[in-house]
């Protein structure tokens, strides 16, 4: 048994409307999801099964005459005709080569005891029909739901519906309202019989053949093929043998019937998600987006303000630590206006910039993953607009913890102190103790000249004088000189461990971003590119 050969751009669209099934739900209509997963489902199945065979389904109302048409197509008595009250319980199937065929039956669904060969020596006229295989349907508009239902489903199921329409109720609105107006496009796939044509005169059935193809025509059908046919006289029988002969011949109708109801329903997604210009959406953040959504977040949880307080308190400890210790007693003996600053407590302003709670910053974050998903999603469908704001937000609640943990971790150590700051230290109290015994030195000279205080009696040598106020002026350019120069170097190492420090932070707010926005939101984009990507190859 041979399955169906479909033509290359068939098997893409199907893989397109895989693709399109798969990214639905939540964005597509539920309705519309389902419509498309019961479409794949039939297309595989009925792909896999036998090419060799066309399934017909004979479909109409009750009193259409549907019967006696399937037994005159057929030449035997197959399905059971009523007189009173006549309705097609059971779908009954009339094959015209049977093998091969068990399996496309059996997912059809059609019992055992109502399957029927046409193979015999009445064959031998209806050759150009082998391949053919024939359902007489249960009557759409039964009482009984059960055959009702089994009507709807081999409708869909068939390869090729003919619809079996009598002079009274040709127009009825349950079989217009419910099945053609959906059978739009499926112009090759569908025929209709205006049956009991022994009934009607000459003229009254050419009215009504001529009514039928514009009422046709208005619903959609664009090239209507009606036949007229009698199963009491036979009229139009042959004519509807010849064009299910043509259908079984081209081996095409279930191909059809599959490109027909992808293209109906491509024109509903197209309605319900329009292609037009999306696919030119962004399918992820390009390095301008994560630049700027990084700049945010900095500025969000103060990142610039932590490297400038860094920089101001090593300038501050710098002046206790490495600066003159002259000039720093002298300025305690006056009012300092930056006291009020409270600049001696920069140390502690840092600790709590770097790892308070930043939820007084919350709504700056906020803003920010807003505007990235602002920025990716203008000219998206609403619902895709909507999809891609929420993977930004999916963790936005946890970011402004995360960003302060984090950033923690990177605070600098204002109590940490350099060891060459304690040697300059030293130093600098070496040379103040240098300057003190110089003015002890002065003090001898000049109080107790020629008098050598505990025998030493340079102490007392007035000639010494001049050298040791050299000594000690030279001991405070010295100091006054190795204060500025260390305060130099530790404003620049300050500045330098500001910039090691801004960027350690942003590095560290970039790759949070990363994960808690930027990868949610690529994933989301992602998902639309693929979706539209789908969409458009639906469409060829």
């Amino acid at each position: 048994m041979s399955t169906v050969t479909t033509k290359p751009g068939l098997a893409h669209r199907l893989a397109a409307l895989t693709k399109i099934v798969e990214l639905g739900p939540g964005r597509l209509e539920p309705k519309l999801l389902s419509e498309a997963s019961t479409l794949l489902n039939r297309a595989g199945e009925r792909l896999k099964l036998s090419s060799e065979h066309t399934v017909v389904a004979l479909a109409g109302g009750t009193g259409s005459g549907k019967s006696s048409l399937f037994n005159a197509l057929s030449g035997l008595e197959l399905s059971p005709t009523g007189v009173r009250r006549p309705t097609t319980a059971r779908t009954h199937a009339c094959v015209w080569g049977l093998e091969g065929a068990t399996p496309l039956l059996d997912w059809l669904q059609v019992q055992w005891r109502h399957r029927f060969a046409r193979a015999s020596a009445l064959d031998k006229g209806d050759s150009q029909l082998h391949g053919l295989i024939l359902l007489d349907l249960p009557d759409h508009d039964s009482i009984r739901a059960l055959t009702d239902t089994e009507a709807d489903r081999l409708i869909g199921q068939a390869d090729l519906v003919l619809w079996v329409l009598d002079p009274q109720k040709y127009a009825d609105a349950s079989t217009h309202r419910r099945y053609v107006t959906e059978l739009a496009g499926h112009d090759a796939m569908t025929v209709f019989a205006l049956n009991q044509a022994d009934l009607l005169s000459t003229e009254e059935l050419a009215e009504l053949v001529i009514d039928l193809n514009d009422l046709l025509r208005r619903e959609g059908v664009e090239h209507p093929s009606v036949v007229p046919t009698s199963a009491v006289t036979g009229r139009g029988v042959d004519s509807l043998k010849s064009v299910l002969a043509g259908a079984v011949s081209r081996r095409r109708a279930a191909i059809q019937k599959l490109e027909a109801d992808l293209h109906r329903l491509e024109q509903r997604l197209a309605e319900s998600m329009p292609v037009g210009e999306v696919l030119s959406a962004p399918s992820s953040v390009d390095e301008a987006r994560r630049l700027g959504l990084t700049d945010a977040l900095c500025d969000a949880v103060g990142v610039p303000a932590v490297g400038e307080a860094m920089e101001n308190g090593y300038a501050e400890r710098c002046m206790r630590w490495v600066g003159w210790p002259y000039p720093r007693w002298v300025a305690k003996l006056r009012p300092d206006p930056l006291r009020s600053l409270r600049l001696e407590d920069v140390s502690d302003e840092i600790h709590g910039i770097t790892t308070s709670s930043v939820s007084a910053q919350t709504a700056e974050t906020v803003n920010a993953v807003q505007a990235l998903a602002d920025g990716l999603s203008a000219g998206m469908h609403p619902v895709w607009r909507t999809s891609v704001h929420h993977a930004a937000r999916s963790r936005s609640a946890q970011l402004p913890k995360a960003l302060t943990e984090d950033l923690a971790e990177v605070a600098p150590r204002l109590d940490r102190v350099p060891a060459w700051w304690w040697l300059l230290k030293v130093w600098q109290y070496v040379l103040v103790a240098a300057f003190v015994l110089g003015l002890g030195w002065l003090a001898v000279g000049i109080f107790f000249p020629g008098r050598a205080p505990l025998g030493i009696q340079l102490l007392g040598d007035t000639a010494a004088l001049p050298w040791v106020g050299l000594i000690m002026a030279s001991v405070l350019g010295l100091g006054a000189l190795s204060g500025i120069a260390s305060r130099n170097f530790v404003e620049l190492g300050a500045s330098r461990e500001r910039e090691r420090l801004e960027r350690e932070m942003r590095r560290r707010v970039a790759a949070i971003a990363e994960t808690m926005v930027v990868e949610p939101v690529e994933r989301e984009l992602g998902r639309h590119h693929a979706f539209y990507t789908a969409m458009n190859k639906l469409a060829r």
